[in-house]
């Protein structure tokens, strides 16, 4: 049995989180998505942990701007290296990456850039979706189009509903108003909204969620179609509520 992934949220820049994974058996330690390399570094030092690999899910810079500070090998999606800068490794749809004996699948994700990927650990039933899938939302599409993203909500939604989804933003008060603009009348998604309201009072993360969790509340996870997908994210973009 390889040893627990150690999972370590790290809020940075105005709303990112970034991610400190650990396997303490092999002794390596993962920097996902350092938009700041500063906060990851201090909180792996205080650990006792030393960087080895960074992974990114996509090109922008509030999850790359870290990556050269740090120091360590870049796993990255290889259609984007040329936007990150130095890349160690470009990966793809149907590779895998490793930490110690934790192994996670790459999945390419396009729509909100075209390379984007999520990293899927089977086994530890975790995935990193970066800026695609996020608690009660999904990602503008930047560069893709709703039958990307309708496509990449098809296939979490294969995953079983105790995963847990580790996204790249807190964006989840604004998206629980959009859900509830969307269904006022679902009851799962009435009782996260204030289950949502109360942690940000108290200053805490919504983040990670399952997709358990996405399957009853998530607008975008729930859209029947790529069409009806795309009106949703036209409707949020221009949302005030």
């Amino acid at each position: 049995m390889p040893s627990p992934l150690e999972i370590v949220q790290l809020p940075v820049l105005s709303d990112n989180y970034a991610w400190l994974l650990h396997d303490d058996a092999s002794g390596e330690t993962v920097a996902l998505d350092p938009g700041d390399a500063k906060p990851l570094i201090a909180a792996a030092e205080a650990r006792g942990w030393t960087i080895t690999q960074v992974w990114n899910t996509h090109w922008h810079p509030d999850h790359v701007a870290g990556n050269a500070e740090i120091g360590a090998p870049v796993t990255a999606p290889a259609e984007e290296a040329a936007k990150i800068g130095r890349v160690d490794r470009g990966v793809a749809e149907g590779d895998t990456v490793s930490i110690g004996e934790h192994r996670a699948a790459v999945m390419r994700v396009p729509g909100h850039t075209q390379g984007h990927v999520a990293f899927h650990f089977a086994d530890d039933r975790v995935i990193f979706t970066g800026d695609t899938l996020f608690a009660m939302g999904c990602g503008r599409l930047f560069e893709g189009t709703p039958a990307d993203m309708f496509a990449n909500m098809q296939r979490y939604a294969e995953l079983p509903d105790d995963t847990t989804v580790y996204c790249g933003h807190e964006y989840t008060q604004s998206n629980a108003r959009f859900a509830l603009h969307v269904e006022p009348d679902n009851p799962a998604v009435v009782t996260r909204a204030k289950e949502v309201d109360a942690l940000r009072a108290d200053g805490a993360p919504t983040v990670p969620t399952t997709i358990g969790h996405e399957r009853a509340t998530n607008p975008f996870f729930r859209a029947a179609t790529a069409e009806q997908l795309g009106e949703r994210r036209v409707a949020k973009d221009n949302f005030k509520g």
